[in-house]
Order: structure tokens, then C-alpha cells, then sequence
């Protein structure tokens, strides 16, 4: 299977196309149903009848347990994909982070939306930042990648004494458990706190450099059939070209190196210069990538590399670049991917 096989090249917005009568597929936290009202609204602005269908996913119901111990991000979108398969919903919203590498057989992304903020945020009502955590403070994260990034940072500042420990849930459970003594500090999506107004609970925003997002963090992504052409047409005039190739770049660093949840895999692509208004401009992409040894946080490998592009076949390629450029120095390809 080519890598862009479950990805569909954007479509060219048209204003000729009749209204849609269509059902959103979202998961049911705060979080989701903000992300689905979002894609309702746009899709109402240009004419469409769209209701939600809120359903829960068994990422939602398996709290105690961490991700790459009971089946990966494929938890969180099954359930939606058996709605579009049954004929119930028309379109599922995604965060695309959650998505895994490769969709399956008959289904597509037909949508990138506009990112938000990409970086990680640290929320703590007693620390501004790592190095005034208290001594013995546990932080909270449900992320293999941030864990390999914070023991490297907290190694650098002396504080072995630091745990780190599994947090999930969904946004609001985390900010409970926080909320409620269980950790000093916890470390979450920028994305989803400024989508629900709470972007007043970060204490300060890790840059890039400091710690590399997640593929695709903060980017809405709309999975459809694909032999719903008329669906990917009412589509095309919300997607954004420039987030849709820079993830496509991000994705493929993840699907080279079979990235999951069981891998500590960071990858984050931005525009040198200024960012192409559609498909077929040519403009610079830099990919940075970043791998880490769950077994052993002293190991974080990094990688940069920097080319043309022009569609997602280019971006997809930049991005198995980076991976190469990560697999040289040491980084391991997982046995399969979640």
C-alpha cells in the first residue's frame, strides 16, 4: 500500500455544489463535541443541514491502563469509523494525533483543517515551570514522548528525585486529577485548552526546540468513505492546504518508524518563509523529528531535514527522510504500528 493511499489529495473548493443533508461522528468529551460544533458550524456556513452523533469509544472507557498497554490511538476513532461503515454518520472528526499511520481499506482523510497551537503546555498550581517543582513531585502525562522529554529535561536540571506517572483520561479528568492533589504538575495539549477557553491554566508553553510536539498535534483531521466523493467536495472549502502538507510530512516520520503510542516519536514541520496558499506552490518544509528509548530516557535522538514542496506525495517523502536521517543514528523501527 502506498503511504498516501488513506489520504486524499485536496479537492478544489466549489460553489456549485448542493446543500448536504449530513451526521458528524465525534467521541463525546468536552473537548470532541467543541471540535465537531466547530466542523458543523463551517459546513453550516457554506449551506449544509449537519447534526452530531455522540458516541463513546473504548479509549474513553479504559482509563486505567496506559494507551500502548491495551491497544493504541486506534481506541479512540473505531467505534466512529463502524458509523460511517453502518451508513449513521457521514464524517468523523478527529485530533489527528489520535489517528493512527494508516487508516483502513476504504476509508480516507478527506479534511485537514487549520492547526491550532501545536505545542505542549505545562499546568501546574504550584510550580511555574520543572525546575520549581517541589522536592519528590510526581507530574502527570499520558504520553510516552513527553515522559522521554521531561526525564531528559529534569536529568539536565539534577531532579532525579521527580516521578513522573501515567495520566489519563480526557482534558477535563486530567485538569480534575490535577485539581485534586494527585500530581504537582501535569503536561498537556496547547490545542485543547485554548479551544475550551482555558488557556489561562498554562503556565508557560514548551517550545519546540524545548520539547517537539506529537505528529499533527493540534490539527483537526475529517475521516470519511471514500467512495463519498459528494462528502469530500462539501469538505474542500475547510481544509488548509499549508497544515495538511505539514502534517502529511509529520505522519510519515511516524508510519517510517511504525510510530504508535508504544514508540516515544516527536515530529513537527513548519515553513521556511512564508507558507503556500494552496496545492502546487513550491515552498520550503522543515521536518524536525525527534525518537527516544522508552527503556532507556537517556537516549533521545534528533533529527532535521529541509526540501521543496509542492503536493503531499513531496511532504510524505520529506518526512521518510527525517525518519532515515532518526534510523541512521540508532532509532529503531517498531514491529508494528497502533
Amino acid at each position: 500500500m502506498s503511504p498516501l493511499d488513506s489520504t486524499a489529495e485536496p479537492l478544489p473548493a466549489t460553489a456549485s455544489l448542493l446543500p448536504l443533508s449530513l451526521t458528524i461522528a465525534t467521541r463525546e468529551s468536552r473537548l470532541a463535541l467543541w471540535q465537531a460544533e466547530h466542523v458543523q458550524r463551517c459546513l453550516q456556513a457554506h449551506g449544509h443541514r449537519v447534526q452530531l452523533l455522540g458516541m463513546t469509544t473504548r479509549g474513553d472507557q479504559i482509563l486505567d491502563r496506559a494507551l500502548s498497554k491495551v491497544g493504541g490511538k486506534g481506541l479512540f476513532v473505531k467505534e466512529l469509523e463502524v458509523a460511517l461503515e453502518e451508513g449513521r454518520a457521514d464524517l468523523a472528526v478527529h485530533s489527528l494525533k489520535d489517528v493512527p499511520m494508516e487508516l483502513p481499506a476504504g476509508f480516507v482523510l478527506a479534511c485537514v483543517m487549520a492547526r491550532e497551537d501545536p505545542r505542549d503546555a505545562w499546568v501546574s498550581s504550584v510550580a511555574a515551570e520543572p525546575a520549581a517543582l517541589p522536592p519528590g513531585a510526581v507530574v502527570g502525562t499520558s504520553s510516552l514522548r513527553r515522559l522521554v522529554m521531561l526525564r531528559a529535561w529534569l536529568n539536565r536540571l539534577g531532579r532525579t528525585d521527580v516521578r513522573i506517572e501515567p495520566l489519563r483520561g480526557n482534558l477535563d479528568t486530567r485538569l480534575r486529577k490535577l485539581d485534586e492533589g494527585h500530581y504537582h504538575a501535569i503536561v498537556l495539549a496547547a490545542a485543547g485548552l485554548r479551544r475550551l477557553g482555558l488557556a489561562s491554566r498554562m503556565r508557560r508553553v514548551f517550545e519546540p526546540h524545548e520539547m517537539l510536539p506529537a505528529a499533527a498535534q493540534g490539527a483537526l483531521g475529517i475521516e470519511i468513505r471514500a467512495a463519498r466523493a459528494e462528502v469530500a467536495q462539501a469538505l474542500a472549502p475547510l481544509a488548509h492546504w499549508p497544515t495538511w502538507a505539514a502534517v502529511t510530512a509529520e505522519r510519515a516520520v511516524s508510519r517510517a518508524l511504525g510510530g504508535s503510542c508504544t514508540v516515544p516519536l516527536a515530529a513537527h514541520a513548519t515553513w521556511v518563509g512564508a507558507e503556500p496558499a494552496a496545492a502546487g506552490q513550491r515552498a520550503r518544509l522543515r521536518v524536525q523529528a525527534a525518537w527516544g528509548d522508552a527503556e532507556d530516557p537517556a537516549i533521545l535522538l534528533q533529527a532535521q531535514v529541509e526540501g521543496e514542496v509542492a503536493d503531499l506525495a513531496d511532504a510524505d517523502r520529506l518526512g521518510q527522510e527525517a525518519a532515515r536521517v532518526l534510523i541512521a543514528q540508532g532509532a529503531r523501527v517498531a514491529a508494528a504500528s497502533a
